[in-house]
């Protein structure tokens, strides 16, 4: 049985190997990216989640012939892909649409994955984050008329400036909300052919030849 790894840094390495194959320094580059400010992703989380990973059969690894002219003991770099398992793995989470897919720590990522999943499913993240920020709103402001007169000017603003964040991203929110909606592929019509076929049927032949 596979070794739970964290959801976020699973799915940016999927998501990113799916991309293009790439060698473990700008691997941990573009993930560091994705999970966002003040997330450093250190080689010793990234390191024991690819060899987890290979385990399972989501990836293997290809070592690349070291440039020319470089000494002879130098080792090539290490290249990581995706296995045929590792592409269902990513197609199976990034299509993950509860809870924790609108979390703060995995958000960003399914986010940055949307080009690869449902119009279905990205309303549904969407509208799921949208709601969890609004009852995170409708806390801070409870908390600070509550609190209003017992904090000191620096404090009071601090909190002024996390509500006026989560208010940005609530209408950030909505405006892709918005325009998913608008987007969003319609079904296409049915045909009723046995409609058609009555009214066809109901033509005399030679009919359409009556002057």
């Amino acid at each position: 049985m596979a070794k739970k790894r964290g959801d976020a840094l699973e799915l940016a390495v999927l998501g990113l190997l799916n991309e293009s194959p790439m060698h473990g320094y700008e691997l941990r580059k573009r993930v560091t990216a994705l999970l966002g400010w003040g997330r450093v992703l250190s080689y010793g989380s990234l390191y024991p989640c690819l060899r987890q990973m290979q385990y399972d059969g989501l990836l293997t690894e290809d070592t690349t012939a070291p440039e020319a002219g470089a000494r002879s003991s130098r080792r090539g770099k290490v290249v990581y892909k995706l296995t045929a398992e590792g592409k269902e793995r990513f197609a199976t989470l990034v299509s993950a649409a509860g809870p924790s897919s609108w979390e703060d720590e995995n958000f960003g990522v399914h986010f940055a994955f949307f080009g690869s999943t449902s119009s279905e499913n990205r309303l549904r993240i969407l509208e799921g984050r949208r709601s969890r920020l609004e009852e995170r709103l409708e806390g801070v402001r409870t908390s600070l008329a509550r609190s209003r007169e017992r904090l000191d000017s620096y404090t009071l603003e601090l909190q002024r400036h996390g509500q006026e964040s989560v208010e940005r991203e609530v209408r950030w929110l909505t405006e892709l909300i918005d325009s998913e909606r608008v987007h969003r592929p319609q079904p296409r019509a049915s045909v009723d052919t046995t409609q058609a076929s009555n009214s066809t049927a109901a033509i005399p032949h030679g009919a359409d030849n009556r002057e």
